[in-house]
Parts: C-alpha cells; sequence; structure tokens
C-alpha cells in the first residue's frame, strides 16, 4: 500500500509538467463538457499503463539506441503539429483536417487521443529512467513495483479529472470570446510542443 501511495505522490508531482495531454483534456472539456471528456482520460491513462508495462520491461534500454525511436519522434511531432493548426483554424471555422475536429464524434475523438498520445514514444524512454531509478537505488521488488505503477497510472486519472473540471468550470463561467482565446492558446503550445519535441533531445514527459 505504502508504494501505491508513493506512484500516486510521485505521479501527480510530475503531472504538474503541462503537456499536449493535459490541454487536450482542458480543450475537450471546454466544448464537450466533463462527462464527455472521461473518455478520453481513460485513453491516456491507458496508455500511460503501456508505455510504463514496456519500460519496466526494460524495452526503453532498446527504444533508446534505436532508429526507430527517432522516426516515431518526428512522426510525433507532426501530429502535435497539425493538431496544433488545426485547432486554431477550428476557431475561425476552418478544418484543416476534419477528423481532427474537437467537434467531431466520440470514436473520432477517441482516436484522435490514442494517436496523440502514442505519438510520443520518448515517454517509454521516460519511463523507463524513473523505474530504473526505483529499482536501483531503493530496491524496489516486483510487487512494490507493480503498485508504484499502479499508483502513477491513477495519478494520471486523478489528475486529468481534475483538469476535466477545470475546463468544464471554466466554459461555463468565461465569455465566449475568451474560451476561444484559451483555445487558440492550446493550439499554439501544441505547435511549440511539436516543434521543441522535433529539436530537443531525448526526455521529455507530457
Amino acid at each position: 500500500m505504502k508504494r501505491y501511495i508513493d506512484g500516486i505522490k510521485f505521479g501527480m508531482i510530475l503531472q504538474l509538467i503541462i503537456g499536449p495531454m493535459c490541454l487536450l483534456v482542458f480543450h475537450t472539456a471546454q466544448n464537450r463538457g466533463f462527462i464527455n471528456t472521461i473518455p478520453v482520460i481513460l485513453v491516456i491513462a491507458f496508455v500511460d499503463a503501456f508505455y510504463i508495462t514496456i519500460a519496466s520491461l526494460g524495452v526503453s534500454k532498446i527504444l533508446k539506441n534505436s532508429k526507430w525511436l527517432g522516426v516515431m519522434k518526428i512522426v510525433g511531432s507532426i501530429v502535435l503539429i497539425i493538431f496544433g493548426t488545426s485547432t486554431i483554424l477550428n476557431e475561425f471555422g476552418l478544418n484543416l483536417i476534419p477528423s481532427l475536429s474537437i467537434e467531431s464524434g466520440s470514436s473520432s475523438l477517441i482516436m484522435q487521443t490514442l494517436l496523440l498520445a502514442l505519438s510520443n514514444p520518448v515517454t517509454i524512454v521516460f519511463w523507463g529512467s524513473i523505474l530504473t531509478t526505483k529499482i536501483v537505488k531503493e530496491k524496489y521488488k516486483r510487487k512494490e513495483l507493480v503498485c508504484f505503477c499502479l499508483g502513477l497510472v491513477n495519478a494520471t486519472l486523478l489528475f486529468q479529472l481534475f483538469v476535466d473540471l477545470i475546463g468544464t468550470i471554466s466554459h461555463e463561467f468565461l465569455p465566449s470570446y475568451l474560451t476561444v482565446l484559451l483555445n487558440i492558446l492550446v493550439g499554439i503550445y501544441l505547435i511549440y510542443f511539436g516543434f521543441k519535441n522535433f529539436f530537443e533531445k531525448n526526455q521529455k514527459k507530457y
């Protein structure tokens, strides 16, 4: 239980690093409401769990020196830039790619979230370095590591639900022009994050 709580605490600290997934949840909550954003959060948590599992199996060591990581990093950056651009254009009634519109159907939104979440394989290396530290320095056993990882995933759920709530509330109280401005700022940040991810050396978390 202690390792599980440690995982939640540590995961919450990591979630404070604002990344594209956090902004996607906020953006979706503003446009679709609290309940309709929950599937997006579940997809993000699932991808985090998937990457944490891969990292814990040591695959991150392979990917760290692989050309595959570089290729996927480029693809992920392009996805972020396209989505950011589409987010901005949507506020002016233009659709760069209709399927990327936040107003599209639920299935399209889930696929869009899955694509964005999976498009940053550097996350595997990030989780790998964290889990390696916990195993080596704190001598976590297998059961302790599993509990710690469960805590990390639950931290993602809790934090993103909080962001969902804030996004929903802000939509209710903010004037429409400020909502539009926030959406445009989200788009700009996604574009920035995409370019930064493209030119930056490894070790970055969303």
